[in-house]
Order: structure tokens, then sequence, then C-alpha cells
């Protein structure tokens, strides 16, 4: 039994020993048929050394919780009856081992105080050793205090039913409003993988369009260069043709001066003489 039980993954929530459930027969076909049907669930439990298919339940929705009991009823009646309001809230685990089934209850016995004590320790206890984050989004944390609220739901429904009921109902609309989160923060984390990869690939273009720009302005100082040097070549000709007109114009002036002198001389000269 202790290797049984050993090969089960630890978890903070009660249980009760296993127990084998046998084919129905005349002698216990009522026994079987008083536990709770099970639904198999995606997630398990970690075998050990022996081989076992295994089937975990998952809690679903939450039933409504029984009518007030009236009238006296014996300590059997009302254990069964908190005993069928924790499989309600809280299933059993049911798996297969060398072709026998056997079921695990979580167990009914009331809590103490110290039970009380010895759960947060051992919460306490888990969290360390599992290194679970004391910040942030950790789904070991998570997974320990989600035992942790079933536990505590357990020993309440023990000793009132309803009261169980509505935590768990609670424990439920937490669940789907956690889940909302993860939704929405997997989705805003694969918005944020599309936008990454868009810019990427916009870096990518961007780059491209820098370089090929970088040739254009390349291209363009070369032509401004060689204007520049253009213009001054320019510039430095038509000073040079400047100065030459300016020169011949200076020798024609002079030139036409001295035809001016000369005629004049003569001019003079023939008057000079007919008087």
């Amino acid at each position: 039994m202790s290797e049984r039980l050993a090969g089960t993954s630890f978890s903070l929530l009660k249980y009760d020993n296993p127990v084998l459930v046998r084919e129905p027969s005349d002698g216990n076909k009522r026994r079987v048929d008083e536990l709770p049907q099970l639904q198999p669930a995606s997630t398990g439990l970690t075998g050990g050394n022996t081989s076992r298919s295994i089937i975990a339940t998952t809690p679903g929705p939450v039933p409504d919780p029984p009518s007030p009991p009236g009238g006296n009823k014996s300590r059997d009646a009302i254990r069964r009856e908190a005993q069928d309001a924790i499989n309600a809230i809280l299933p059993p685990k049911e798996w297969t081992e060398d072709d026998q089934i056997w079921r695990q209850l979580v167990s009914s016995t009331p809590a103490t105080r110290l039970d009380v004590l010895a759960l947060q320790e051992q919460l306490d206890s888990r969290l360390k050793q599992r290194q679970a984050r004391e910040i942030g989004i950790c789904p070991i944390r998570r997974e320990l205090y989600s035992q942790c609220f079933d536990e505590l739901i357990r020993q309440v429904t023990v000793s009132c039913s309803e009261r169980g009921f509505l935590l768990a109902r609670v424990r439920d609309e937490l669940n789907l409003t956690l889940l909302s989160y993860q939704t929405l923060y997997e989705s805003s984390l694969a918005f944020g993988v599309r936008k990454a990869l868009q810019a990427e690939i916009g870096r990518g273009e961007m780059e491209d369009q820098i370089e090929q720009l970088k040739h254009v302005e390349q291209n363009l100082e070369c032509q401004k260069t060689e204007l520049k040097v253009e213009l001054e070549r320019n510039a430095k000709r038509a000073q040079e043709d400047m100065e030459s007109l300016k020169e011949q114009h200076a020798q024609e002036v002079e030139s036409l001066q001295q035809s001016n002198k000369q005629l004049k001389e003569l001019l003079e000269g023939v008057l000079t003489g007919n008087k």
C-alpha cells in the first residue's frame, strides 16, 4: 500500500487510501454503483515504477447543494452526505494497474486547527522545494495554491456542505477569470510576435531603401563636385576672355587715338599751307 501511495504525485489535497474497484457482482454491486461516476480528463497522476493507465478527474460545474437535512440522522448518514458533497465538488481519482481499477476518494475526515497549521507549513515547504516564483506568472505557485484552496474547500464541506458548494462556485469563477487572463496574455504574446516580425520585415526594406538613398546621395555629391569644378573652370575662362577683350579694346582705342592725332596734324598742316 505504501508503494502505491508513493507512486502518486504529492498533493496538498487530502485523499483516503486507494480502494480496489472490482467488477460488479451480487455481493458488491451496490457498493460500486454508489460510487460517483467519473469522467476521464486530459491530466493525470505521474506514475511510479509499475506500468499503469491513469485517469484523473477535474472539477466540473458545481451541482446544486443538497436540500437541508430534516429530522434526526445517524452519523453514517451525515458522513455519507458529506462524502457525496465532497465527491461532487472534488471528484476522486481513478486509474488502472495490472488490469485492476483503483479509486482514491477525497478524504471526508474533519480537519482540526493543527491540520490547518500543517497545511500552511506544507504549502510553504512545497513552494520552496519546487522553487516557485514569488511574483509574476508562475504555474507552480498557481498549482500549489489551487491544491491548498481545494483542501480548504474540503475541510469546509465536511462541516457545512452548503458553504463548500459556495466556495466551489467561487473557485470555478476564479479559474474562469484566470483562464480569460491567460487567453488574453497568450493573444497579446502572439500579437507582439506578429508585430515584431512585421517590424523586422519592414526594417529590412527600410535598410535597403536607406542604402539606395545613400547611393543616390553619393552620385549627387559626385555631380556636385564635377559641376563645381566646371563652374570654376568656366569662371576662369570667362575672366581670361574678359581680360583679353579689355586688352584688345585698349589697343584699338590707342590705335584710333594715334590715327586721330595724325589726321589732326595733317589737317592743320593743310590749313596752314593754304594761307
